[in-house]
């Protein structure tokens, strides 16, 4: 095994690269165009993030709960803390804000003010009726004051249900439907049709309305992971390429970087497209994680490349050299880093499981990118400037390593 990555084996792997360039570059273009063809099998988790292995206790108590009292986490609620709310205008306007949830086939049932009960004696029949606290609006601001009374001081077996007593607070229950809490139905909800009602009454009235609720928490958050994503890409791409620039001040060795990082990037979505994963909180991470390790083979494999031009002039034969003396440390160092993330395939975590698949498929992916990429790029580009091969003269860098050697050897 260890006998196959001998210099005679990268001599025939080197060859293999610069002899088949053309082939190699259409295979890479055809590659990516598969990969990004995959792109619409990705899913964004509409589920809350679950560590645990599926056959622990936790989890069994739970699917057992699940079983007998079905999908919980499906209310949803709309509160208002402002004694403006108490006018005929706003309060009418709040009713029928409750009143428009009512139409949509994602909701179950809708509760508000608007809906509870009073019991009202009937002289004439001896019994006792049930009467809504608000027939159909609200027309005049004595009936606000009568319903103020009735429902904070006449009614306490209703305080802190839908309303607070104590701080004047009102609130609309929502409770959508228990199939759709696991789908994206329920993310279209809440962000197309409850986000948006919610804003417009806002603007209308001037109140602040807050909502909460685990749909409503969970929708909020997996689109803000959704969100962040091309943040994440975007600051890990500017902060490695700046720091590549300031290394070697080349525009052209930059650009080449970010061309074989962002194909990486590319082949991890497809894989998790194929293998039909999620986009979770762990495997969002995994495309700025690519950048940061591909950025450095790419330094690794460039500086090479010019150390070698500044030593003999002969491209070609730098290129060779290249794949042959960088390319089985690079490989070793990439082997090692997708083996530690391999590591969670052996957890009984399903969400751990698909981060290691994913994230050591992605590693050994970049690796090949920029073995393959780089050098095959370098042939047709034309004999580095001077100033590109600066930082190899900067005695600074020079003077660094070896007082780290010195104090290794000699302070140890």
């Amino acid at each position: 095994m260890f006998k196959l990555f001998t210099t005679g084996f990268w001599e025939a792997i080197a060859r293999l690269i610069l002899r088949n360039k053309i082939f190699i570059l259409i295979a890479i273009i055809l590659a990516t165009i598969f990969f990004s063809s995959q792109w619409k099998h990705m899913r964004f988790s509409s589920t809350e993030a679950n560590l645990l292995p599926d056959d622990h206790a936790v989890n069994l108590v739970y699917n057992e709960f699940l079983e007998i009292f079905g999908e919980e986490g499906n209310l949803v609620v709309l509160g208002v803390k402002d004694s403006t709310l108490f006018s005929v205008k706003q309060l009418n306007a709040w009713n029928k804000l409750a009143d428009s949830f009512k139409g949509y086939d994602e909701v179950e049932a809708v509760l508000s003010i608007k809906d509870l009960k009073k019991l009202v004696k009937n002289t004439e029949k001896v019994q006792f009726e049930l009467e809504p606290f608000i027939k159909d609006s609200i027309s005049s601001i004595e009936e606000v004051n009568k319903l103020q009374d009735e429902l904070f001081n006449q009614y306490p077996f209703y305080d802190n249900f839908l309303f607070n007593a104590e701080t004047k607070t009102i609130r609309t229950a929502l409770y959508l439907k228990k199939d759709i809490i696991n789908t994206p139905a329920r993310k279209a909800f809440i962000l197309n049709n409850l986000q948006e009602k919610v804003d417009a009454f806002e603007a209308q009235t001037g109140l602040d309305v807050r909502v909460s609720g685990m749909p409503y928490i969970r929708t909020l958050s997996s689109q803000s992971i959704i969100d962040e994503i091309p943040i994440f890409i975007g600051g890990a791409l500017f902060v490695t390429s700046l720091i590549f620039f300031l290394f070697f001040r080349s525009f052209r060795a930059t650009f080449i970087s970010l061309v074989v990082v962002c194909i990486g990037v590319m082949w991890t979505f497809g894989i998790l497209g194929i293998l039909g994963y999620e986009i979770t909180v762990l495997t969002a991470l995994i495309p700025p994680l690519i950048i940061v390790i591909g950025i450095p083979n790419c330094i690794f494999l460039i500086n090479k490349f010019q150390h070698e031009v500044k030593s003999h002039g002969n491209k070609v034969k730098s290129l060779q050299r290249v794949i042959t003396k960088v390319g089985n440390a690079t490989l070793m160092t990439n082997v090692t880093t997708a083996s530690g993330f391999a590591t969670f395939i052996l957890t009984e975590s399903t969400l751990l499981k698909e981060f290691g698949i994913v994230a050591s498929l992605s590693i050994l992916a970049i690796f090949t990118l920029c073995l393959l990429i780089i050098p095959i790029m370098y042939t047709f580009l034309p004999y580095p400037k001077e100033r590109h091969l600066e930082h190899l003269n900067k005695r600074w860098i020079g003077a660094f390593v070896n007082w780290m050697e010195s104090m290794v050897k000699n302070k140890k």
